[in-house]
């Protein structure tokens, strides 16, 4: 079978611990998570990660069938790339000295819609959001300005179809406040 990316989800109950837990799942089955991103999610309570790996699609049943036999997790989902809408945002610190000089760069940050959120006499701190390969190329084309710091988030996702967590997710709500 053919390694491709694919976007776990997991939806879980925010108790201490879990996160090492799930690592420990991949780490077992030696897989590499290529990012990760943990937020709430729509529901109150219930806490939504999301982890990318490169595996085959038998791995990624096997290992979100592991991670759904944990206690707090609620349910665990995987998609390809086709089935979901997903954004990455990246901060990037650059040089202010080598930014004023070049007045090309203001053109390259316009045409890549990223934008400026912090400019100081001595840095300034740029904003992209979007694909991999679209925080990858303004990376290339900022290097040479004298980056100073890059950081990126991790995969955030939806799924472009209705997905059968919503109805989970309101009965556990439910279940929590009645209890």
């Amino acid at each position: 079978m053919e390694k491709k990316n694919y976007t776990v989800s997991i939806y879980t109950e925010n108790n201490i611990g879990l996160l090492s837990r799930i690592a420990a799942i991949f780490l077992k089955r030696h897989i590499n998570i290529e990012s990760i991103t943990a937020s709430k999610s729509e529901v109150n309570e219930v806490m939504r990660f999301i982890i990318v790996v490169e595996v085959t699609e038998e791995q990624v049943k096997k290992v979100a069938g592991q991670i759904e036999k944990q206690i707090e997790v609620i349910r665990a989902y995987y998609h390809t790339d086709e089935e979901l809408i997903f954004q990455e945002t990246a901060l990037y610190k650059v040089n202010s000295a080598e930014f004023v000089e070049d007045l090309t760069i203001q053109d390259f940050i316009k045409e890549t819609n990223a934008r400026i959120v912090t400019v100081t006499p001595k840095f300034f701190v740029i904003e992209k959001t979007g694909k991999r390969h679209e925080i990858d190329n303004l990376y290339d084309k900022l290097k040479p300005y004298g980056l100073m710091q890059f950081v990126r988030s991790g995969k955030i996702a939806v799924s472009k179809n209705e997905m059968p967590i919503s109805s989970i997710l309101e009965d556990f709500n439910t279940i929590n406040i009645n209890s």
